[in-house]
């Protein structure tokens, strides 16, 4: 039998600023809860908007954790209605207005008039009501509508009708989960393997962050900017490979890495790694470039006062560790 032994990737020195920008990432997370006035001294990180080290401690994955997904009926169809609700928009303001104006948010009592012409009126008052963080299809070949958001009410009905929920708890795997969301139009693979992710915060699943990785368009960017041979690994390869050397890495570059509360960096958390690198290394290395040419980083960042009452899914057993550090 013969052994096919991989290539193995070979790194530019970008993959440095990888780790560096993990750790310095994870530090402003740590400061922040200490309430310290100063976060971080790189200038980079201070001028431009940069997601956690950790997806799951970003505010909006946070919101979603503390005041959707565990906030409100706990029966499985409740759970994914509220689950997609949030995250078609992934926006707290339009969670917090159509909270405002309906009351508690339902499947039992959902009624696509009545969220659509609530949702209509905010529009006409110039307001967004989509978040810019992930783009997605208008919708309209598939549901006939003109309006966006008339569409992704549509695809929840046509998700909850398909029975989803029960779908998604029978799945024997996170990659099944991914593949269900795949099966429905306007979720193309980088947006359904993020839903999955959210998805298995809940009590809907209980699958490891280690099981599977689906590399968005920014990450593909940043592993070309780390890496200038793949080797004979693939894409999803390179994140498992970086994932799976984590220690070494910080080891061999002296880096003093404060976890999260003993739970290594996850597929995910590395995915996102990537495509935050890829916007760091345009301002720290502009001669080294990726697959989209993009040079400049659009998102300023912007203080929010609004404190995070952080907290994770129960299952990880972090919230514990959490409430005995910050005291």
């Amino acid at each position: 039998m013969i052994t096919v032994v991989k290539k193995l990737p070979v790194a530019t020195y970008v993959l440095d600023t990888y780790w560096k920008l993990a750790a310095e990432r994870q530090e402003i997370f740590f400061n922040r809860i200490a309430g310290k006035t100063v976060l971080t001294n790189d200038p980079t990180l201070l001028k431009y908007k940069f997601t956690n080290a950790y997806r799951a401690a970003d505010r909006v994955s946070q919101y979603l954790i503390s005041r959707v997904i565990y906030h409100g009926d706990q029966s499985p169809e409740e759970v994914l209605f509220r689950i997609l609700l949030f995250k078609l928009f992934n926006k707290i303001e339009t969670w917090e207005m159509l909270l405002h104006e309906l009351g508690a948010l339902t499947w039992e009592s959902y009624s696509f008039k009545s969220y659509n012409q609530i949702l209509h009126q905010v529009l006409q008052a110039g307001e967004a009501i989509y978040s810019g963080a992930y783009m997605m299809a208008s919708g309209r070949s598939s549901f006939g509508f003109n309006r966006k958001h008339e569409n992704h009410l549509k695809l929840i009905e046509q998700m909850m009708h398909g029975h989803l929920a029960e779908r998604v708890q029978e799945a024997a795997s996170l990659e099944a989960v991914y593949r269900l969301l795949l099966s429905f139009p306007l979720l193309g693979p980088f947006l359904a393997y993020q839903y999955a992710i959210d998805i298995n915060y809940s009590n809907l699943t209980n699958f490891s962050e280690m099981d599977f990785v689906v590399p968005g368009p920014g990450a593909k960017d940043g592993i070309r900017k780390c890496f200038k041979s793949l080797g004979g690994y693939t894409e999803a390869d390179i994140i498992r490979y970086v994932t799976e050397r984590q220690e070494q890495e910080f080891e061999r570059l002296g880096i003093n890495f404060k976890d999260l509360w003993g739970r290594p960096l996850q597929l995910i958390d590395c995915q996102n790694l990537f495509c935050e690198t890829d916007k760091y290394a345009r301002v720290a290395h502009p001669e080294v470039g990726g697959l989209s040419g993009r040079t400049r980083i659009k998102q300023l960042y912007a203080s929010n006062q609004r404190a995070i009452d952080y907290f994770f899914p129960p299952k990880w057993g972090l919230n514990d560790l959490l409430r005995r550090s910050t005291g």
